[in-house]
């Protein structure tokens, strides 16, 4: 019984946490208007309103049996009376410590570990009295207080008033379910693309066959009448030469039995195909809809993350010594949750910088003739059924370009004969790179060039954009576009030799085949036009350090290329085919491969082929690695490694088939082990040139099967390199102590690295 009440009180706490986060978000909503509302009967109906907070939290705690909230709540609700009660003047350090008392509130509530707790609670006893010291006000105004003296009674102005009789609106019913348990759900929704896309593949197929069949019956139709003609002279003519007349009366049935036989088939092939195409539009429909409706659940509005911004925004203003207004507009859009997580540190990084380098203070402003309160803007709008636009805008200073060229100088970014050329938006642009600020000094706000750089690496992973436009002392604005949801969008997959990649469609210009005598070299760069624009052309196999196909074998129907246009920048990508856009179910590629140069992710294709998909930021950057080459003299032919044997044992399943793919697109047989005792097995029965392994395996790790290889007299001399996420020192000097012969950490994990050592050992 007492494990019950246990599970009981666990529950209620719960739901309590989630119940005093909401009331904690009015409050500090509430304290945010009451210190820009200057006329008096609005912040009586503000106080009223945290003042009915405080209450609620307070039943709340009492009812979870937390005293230190009960009691804090208390003296919140003894400050506001007295500030209904016209006793109170609000001053700068009262609305200090309520902030500072709620921020202690929310950490309390989200502590789990005892010392912490224990000493949030003497801080929320500091944090009581000194608003009780705040309330008496200073010595000379306190009073002796009487038996009949009750400090600020705990009452509601206004108590509501519920009749029996009146008809009340039925709540709208609710419940309260984890996030993780949803974002599950929605994971093997998505799941269900995979088989929609496979439907879509057997129901093209049987469409193939029929087609097929389609063409014997007309080629059977031809020659049909041919066949009825000599069988009819052979009948008239058959006491002539029985024999043979007997035997093409042999084929003659045959023929027959088999236009029976083949009309049955095609007959069933035709059902089939009719019946695989309803079920493909069934499911294709069942799956959308039950996608659409899982995103629906799992999309929250904006306003769940801004909430906290007008506080960011007033106490990052009052360090600075600025006076700053945040205005927000069309918060309630709704977005992909995992959307919203990922965008909010870009956000606070963009308010940051227009708080630091944007926002003047009052008095300079005052010089300009602005107002001395600067603006900061917020405005979220929909574009359309897939994408949001988000545009963050100040009404300060404005972007020195002088300043952001310098910065990039001393860098080594750019040149001085190029940062002349550059234009306005180029220049703008720089402020994205790393390293880049116009701001002198480095503090704990700005100046290391590393905010913006995070917002443009932060958009380029979630498949958006973000540019930049300003004018002196007439504000910035930053304008974001971001997709509503992460899970799917539109992709390209295109072919380059054996592999297949897949382009996402959002920075895809166009698609074209262009014909290869119009290939331009402009300074060793291989170049061409397209819609009167002039693009760059980069072989993609170059980019992934793939060997490139003879572009001569196709050179009759024209070079496929992918036009790319990001940033500013236009790029096309020569490929070897193209294959027809389709939605994609995006797969990340797990913490062992957590950052691969190129890579954004995997999908699984029809057929169920995994495909890794391209990350073009990534790509766009790559490219300059090859653009030095002389593209149009004849290119040094690679030596083609031999076909040895490469052994992979990898317990991930993605991080298995890419490095497969990789290795096999090189020119290796591949072979593969699910962990450490698989891959011993292999050896001890097959030839192998090199083993590829991971470390942290189930049964046996690759560590404890480096060690075996070493320990067999048959294998010893068998290289073996170790691509793992485990990066201490610690880890590298076992790898090298059970005889590794080459350790490659995952987070820095590049596919030209691992063939390069491959190439080397084996």
């Amino acid at each position: 019984m007492a494990t019950k009440n246990e599970e009981f009180q666990k529950r209620l706490l719960t739901m309590f946490r989630v119940e005093a986060e909401e009331h904690l978000d009015l409050i500090t909503a509430g304290l945010l208007d009451l210190e820009k509302t200057l006329a008096v009967d609005r912040q009586m109906t503000i106080v009223e309103n945290i003042f009915r907070e405080a209450h609620s939290l307070k039943g709340a705690a009492r009812s979870v049996k937390m005293s230190e909230v009960e009691a804090f709540c208390q003296s919140l609700e003894s400050v506001f009376a007295a500030w209904k009660g016209r006793d109170l003047d609000p001053s700068p350090e009262l609305y200090d410590t309520l902030h500072k008392a709620v921020d202690t509130l929310r950490l309390l509530l989200a502590e789990t570990d005892d010392n912490s707790a224990a000493a949030l609670k003497s801080q929320i006893g500091q944090l009581g009295e000194q608003l009780v010291d705040l309330l008496r006000g200073p010595p000379s105004k306190q009073k002796s207080p009487s038996k009949n003296d009750q400090a600020y009674p705990v009452v509601f102005a206004s108590e509501p008033h519920i009749s029996t009789t009146e008809e009340r609106p039925a709540p709208m019913e609710t419940v309260r379910i984890a996030t993780a348990k949803l974002d599950a759900v929605l994971l093997q929704a998505e799941e269900l693309l995979s088989v929609k896309l496979a439907t879509s593949q057997h129901a093209s197929e049987l469409k193939g066959i029929n087609a097929a069949f389609a063409r014997w019956k007309r080629e059977w139709a031809k020659v049909q009448p041919e066949v009825r003609t000599i069988t009819r002279s052979l009948e008239r003519n058959g006491h002539e030469d029985g024999g043979r007349n007997s035997q093409f009366s042999k084929i003659a049935e045959f023929l027959d039995w088999n236009l029976r036989v083949f009309t049955e088939i095609d007959d069933h092939l035709t059902a089939l195909k009719k019946s695989a195409e309803q079920d493909h539009r069934a499911l294709g429909v069942m799956v959308d809809e039950l996608l659409a409706d899982m995103k629906n659940v799992l999309m929250l509005s904006f306003s769940s993350v801004l909430h906290t911004f007008p506080r960011l925004v007033r106490d990052l203003s009052r360090d600075q010594a600025k006076e700053v207004d945040l205005v927000i507009e069309g918060g309630e859009v709704e977005v992909d949750r995992r959307i919203l997580e990922e965008i909010k540190d870009p956000l606070i990084h963009l308010i940051r910088n227009c708080i630091d380098h944007g926002i003047e203070k009052p008095e300079e402003r005052e010089q300009k003739n602005k107002p001395r309160r600067g603006t900061i803007k917020i405005a979220i709008s929909q574009l359309d059924g897939s994408k949001v636009q988000l545009v963050i805008s100040d009404d300060g200073r404005g972007i020195d370009r002088a300043k952001i060229k310098a910065s990039a100088l001393k860098l080594g970014l750019t040149t001085q004969p190029e940062a002349d050329g550059l234009s306005d938006a180029e220049t703008l642009a720089l402020v994205f790179r790393s390293g880049v600020s116009s701001s002198p000094m480095i503090t704990d706000l700005s100046g290391r060039g590393l905010g913006l750089a995070i917002v443009r690496e932060k958009a380029d992973k979630l498949r958006g954009t973000v540019t930049v436009d300003s004018q002196i002392d007439g504000g910035t604005i930053f304008y974001m576009v971001l997709p509503l949801t992460i899970a799917t969008f539109r992709g390209i997959p295109v072919g380059v030799g054996e592999a297949l990649f897949v382009f996402p469609s959002a920075p895809v210009q166009r698609v074209a085949r262009i014909d290869q005598a119009k290939i331009r070299t402009v300074e060793n760069k291989e170049t061409i036009e397209l819609d009167g624009k002039t693009f760059s052309l980069v072989h993609l196999a170059d980019v992934l350090d793939l060997p490139r196909k003879d572009v001569t074998e196709d050179s009759h129907d024209g070079l496929p290329v992918v036009l790319i246009s990001q940033n500013g920048k236009r790029i096309a990508f020569l490929v070897d085919k193209i294959v027809d856009e389709q939605e994609v179910l995006v797969k990340t590629l797990g913490r062992q491969l957590s950052r691969v140069r190129n890579i954004a992710g995997a999908t699984v294709l029809a057929k169920r082929k995994l495909v890794p998909i391209l990350n073009v930021a990534d790509l766009m950057q790559s490219t300059v690695r090859v653009s030095s080459r002389t593209a149009r003299a004849p290119a040094l032919e690679k030596e083609k490694p031999s076909r040895k044997s490469v052994l992979v044992v990898e317990d991930s399943i993605t991080s298995r088939t890419l490095l497969k793919n990789i290795l096999e697109t090189a020119g290796y047989n591949v072979n593969t082990a699910v962990d450490g005792i698989d891959g011993f097995t292999q050896l001890r029965s097959g030839a192998f040139d090199v083993v590829v392994s991971d470390v942290e395996m189930p049964r046996m790790n690759g560590f404890d099967l480096t060690a075996k290889i070493r320990a067999d007299k048959k294998l010893s001399e068998v290289p073996v390199i170790l691509v793992t996420a485990l990066q201490s020192r610690e880890d590298r000097e076992r790898g090298m102590d059970v005889g590794a012969n080459a350790y490659i950490v995952k987070s820095s994990f590049d596919q030209s690295n691992l063939l390069e050592v491959v190439g080397r050992l084996a």
